[in-house]
């Protein structure tokens, strides 16, 4: 079976909570209500505070904004949108805030191609670029939510992420003029780092699917709180949330390296 179609509906308290019954045509391997009838997806819904918090530690970074004037781009506010809609969504699991948080993750991978793509390009390029993925964006989100179909959704985050990895490739080793070798070194370094967080994210993210009833087991094992641990969609969270902050603030020297060229 294919991991879009793997669903882990109809738990014992499935019924039993504030938003029941779950609606949601993704439902993972962490039991529905069984710490609290308020959250249906308890660690799931509360490792996606990690995504906020990178967000606001970029948005309140000391001596460089004020509580009502932070400091925004869009790859933070990206990062808090996906915070926040995946939170909702694991927390009621119902089929609109699943799209909501499915869209906030294409709007996130949108992003770093976004700053990926446009960075040490021209105007015309750039401007071209923006334009292009303006309108690829909102048309996909449609036909993803008119057809409802996650490996759609899987595959155009698939695609994403393959090409910011080849255009980091292209940045660090192919560009001419190259960036200085030894912040070129460090981004490399780091970005690799990133790339490894988000893999190790999806492997445990495939175990969660694939082995559903030995996790389940074991975390009947174990017990409370420490089975939490094994709730491996979490970590999927923790790790991905991880990744992107790296790759955004290396997005981000990037960025002011080149208006530092442009100024020099």
């Amino acid at each position: 079976m294919g991991h879009h179609n793997r669903h882990f509906s109809g738990d014992r308290h499935a019924l039993q909570g504030a938003w029941s019954p779950p609606s949601s045509t993704a439902n993972f391997c962490e039991e529905d209500y069984a710490v609290t009838r308020y959250l249906a997806e308890f660690i799931n819904s509360l490792t996606n505070l990690i995504y906020v918090y990178f967000a606001l530690r970029y948005m309140y970074q000391p001596k460089k904004a004020t509580l009502l004037a932070p400091r925004v781009d869009f790859m933070s506010v990206s990062l808090l949108i996906l915070g926040i809609s995946s939170f909702l969504f694991h927390a009621s699991l119902r089929q609109t805030l699943q799209f909501a948080d499915e869209l906030s993750m294409l709007g996130l991978a949108w992003s770093l191609l976004q700053g990926t793509l446009t960075v040490r390009n021209s105007f015309v390029r750039t401007r071209n670029i923006n334009f292009g993925l303006a309108i690829v964006f909102p048309l996909f989100s449609a036909f993803y939510v008119w057809t409802g179909k996650i490996i759609y959704h899987a595959t155009a985050f698939a695609i994403a992420i393959s090409v910011i990895v080849l255009r980091g490739h292209y940045l660090f080793h192919w560009l001419e003029p190259p960036f200085p070798t030894a912040k070129r070194v460090d981004w490399l370094y780091r970005g690799i780092n990133a790339l490894i967080y988000l893999l190790v994210g999806y492997f445990l993210w495939n175990i969660d699917l694939e082995y559903c009833a030995e996790l389940r087991q074991l975390r009947e094992q174990v017990g409370m709180p420490w089975s939490w641990c094994l709730e491996l969609h979490g970590w999927w969270h923790i790790l991905t949330a991880i990744s992107a902050s790296q790759f955004m603030d290396i997005l981000r020297e990037l960025r002011e390296e080149v208006d530092n060229e442009k100024k020099g």
